[in-house]
């Protein structure tokens, strides 16, 4: 799927493919530098940051594993509820392990900030947060990000793991939606 298969869906794209693939292979290379002698725990948050676990993990060279948390703190709307709930947990033990949480986006932070709380709780030696965006104007609590891949407007988008109503996902970019396409 493309911007010519979204004809008037589409609104705006704000970051290319090439854009997010860029950016990715300078995170890898600040994730290796960080992480040198260590081991990594790759931590993805589904379903959104599927895309970003993948395309990231590939660009690391430093030793790593993976392991997948599926939490929610939204309905079916475009805003965060606040509430955080473990949908699927992890597989895999964090005691004493250096922890890169994953994920697609950060508006709130509150479910980051419960969730990096939560892993350290669980005895991660570190625990560390790469995501390809962030909405600085959205934030609600303040949690310390290593790894922010591009900072954008307080909008919801989609594409690049990103969905509304679990459609546009398989979007190799991201952009914003025509109103009209929330009306229906």
């Amino acid at each position: 799927m493309d911007t010519t298969d979204m004809g008037e869906k589409l609104k705006d794209v704000l970051v290319t493919a090439e854009q997010l693939d860029q950016r990715l292979a300078e995170m890898a290379e600040e994730i290796d530098r960080d992480y040198a002698g260590k081991e990594i725990l790759l931590v993805g948050v589904l379903r959104g940051a599927v895309m970003v676990m993948a395309d990231l993990s590939r660009k690391i060279h430093t030793p790593l594993e993976m392991d997948w948390m599926a939490v929610s703190s939204y309905g079916s709307g475009t805003k965060s509820s606040g509430v955080v709930r473990i949908l699927k947990d992890l597989d895999q033990d964090v005691s004493g392990r250096h922890v890169l949480i994953v994920e697609d986006i950060i508006d709130s932070g509150l479910t980051l900030s419960w969730l990096r709380t939560n892993l350290l709780s669980r005895g991660a030696a570190s625990v560390r947060i790469a995501t390809a965006l962030r909405k600085p104007a959205a934030a609600k609590v303040e949690v310390e990000v290593a790894y922010v891949g591009f900072e954008i407007p307080n909008e919801f988008v989609v594409g690049y793991g990103l969905d509304y109503a679990e459609k546009y996902r398989n979007l190799p970019f991201v952009g914003t939606l025509a109103p009209h396409v929330y009306e229906n």
